[in-house]
């Protein structure tokens, strides 16, 4: 088995960036998931409820992130890497309450301007710790704005074998996963406990419970019933349709695309 993809998502439910190689951090990969949209109750903002984010993509530039419409790229804005605003607010991700920070008033502007909602960019800071639940984690890791874990692995056979019931195959990135593995057997992954990736090692946490943004497809924001219809069928588990595995790091700096991956346990 080996990594076949990486992925990240810097700004949380918009178009996600493949990489060659990342740089690991306890919270996620470098630049994961550290900047969210939220509304002004402080409240997150995703593809569950807005799809049009899908028609976001960013991009890593020298200066920061760029963000442009798919369909109208020249429809862009540089969100900078360090924040321009010094205001700090509450913000709220499932049942996490933590301090962001809001970028800068003219990139909210935009995206007020560009999503037509009442919306704001933050960030993580550094000084924000939003702990794991210590029933998973090792070290009292923090992670990003994702959902729940640091890192989420699936396995390419894993989709194969979905999208070999779908009338019509979808993408991976319907599932918005950090790594993606070649090899192995159809949800070879569900029996892991830790795996090394190149020379890094990974404690998979508990399997990732799939919701209605499966359905978005990523490059029109048009919802649908699949591929959650199908998976819903032979995937479900105490009441969650399960596809991935959750994961955080145990040890490692890098990894790269071709890495061998060993299960270590």
């Amino acid at each position: 088995m080996k990594l076949q993809d990486i992925y990240i998502y810097p700004i949380k439910s918009l178009g996600g960036i493949r990489l060659e190689e990342a740089v690991l951090e306890e919270r996620g990969f470098r630049y994961d998931r550290r900047w969210m949209l939220v509304d002004k109750a402080g409240m997150f903002i995703t593809q569950r409820t807005h799809p049009i984010l899908a028609l976001l993509q960013v991009e890593i530039v020298a200066d920061g992130l760029m963000v442009f419409h798919k369909q109208h790229p020249e429809k862009c804005i540089i969100v900078p890497f360090e924040p321009v605003s010094q205001h700090r607010i509450q913000v709220t991700i499932w049942e996490d309450t933590v301090e962001g920070q809001v970028v800068q008033e003219e990139v909210s502007a935009w995206f007020q301007q560009i999503l037509g909602l009442d919306c704001e960019l933050v960030c993580m800071p550094l000084s924000t710790q939003r702990k794991l639940k210590e029933k998973y984690a090792v070290n009292g890791e923090s992670v990003s704005f994702a959902d729940g874990m640091p890192y989420l692995i699936i396995g390419q056979e894993s989709l194969n074998d979905l999208n070999s019931r779908l009338e019509k195959p979808v993408p991976m990135d319907r599932f918005r996963p950090n790594l993606v593995f070649s090899g192995g057997t159809p949800f070879v992954e569900d029996a892991w406990k830790e795996i090394k990736i190149g020379e890094a090692i990974f404690k998979v946490t508990k399997p990732c419970a799939r919701c209605v943004l499966t359905t978005v497809d990523q490059a029109t924001a048009e919802k649908g019933k699949e591929p959650l219809k199908t998976l819903a069928t032979y995937r479900t588990f105490h009441n969650n349709v399960m596809f991935g595995q959750n994961m955080l790091l145990l040890e490692g700096e890098k990894v790269r695309v071709g890495d061998a991956l060993k299960v270590v346990q």
